[in-house]
């Protein structure tokens, strides 16, 4: 398998494949940091990854956050052991699912090809093609 073709340093010098995975790399915070920074916001790639990377996140949160509404209105003492049992381990397949997309789209990223998530991606395509910064 070929390496990357990273493209042509910024002016900060990070190249275009390295800049995109890193706006993965701390989630919401890496994102807005490359919004914000002059030579990566003007790139729609790395505009791209820098959105998707926080609607990935944002979702995530919202996706933790509710199941664990979810799991804490039904009860423990309502459900019984057995039920938080299996949804520490469905939670769990779910956390480990995350993590592995986290990490898959850093390494997408990094070898130039993007993958476009299901409904946040083309948000995050839209919001990318807009005026840069």
């Amino acid at each position: 398998m070929p390496g990357p073709t990273g493209g042509a340093p910024s002016a900060a010098g990070l190249q275009e494949n390295v800049a995109g995975a890193l706006c993965y790399a701390v989630g919401l915070v890496t994102g807005i940091v490359f919004l914000a920074l002059a030579p990566y916001n003007q790139n729609p790639r790395i505009r791209f990854h820098a959105f998707q990377s926080i609607f990935f996140n944002i979702a995530w949160i919202i996706l933790h956050y509710g199941f664990a509404i979810v799991i804490g209105a039904m009860g423990y003492q309502l459900l019984g052991a057995v039920f938080a049992r299996l949804t520490w381990l469905v939670w769990l397949v779910i956390g480990l699912g995350g993590f592995l997309l986290w990490l898959f789209l850093m390494y997408k990223a990094y070898n130039n090809t993007p993958l476009v998530l299901p409904i946040i991606g083309p948000i995050a395509q839209k919001q990318a093609a807009g005026s840069a910064v």
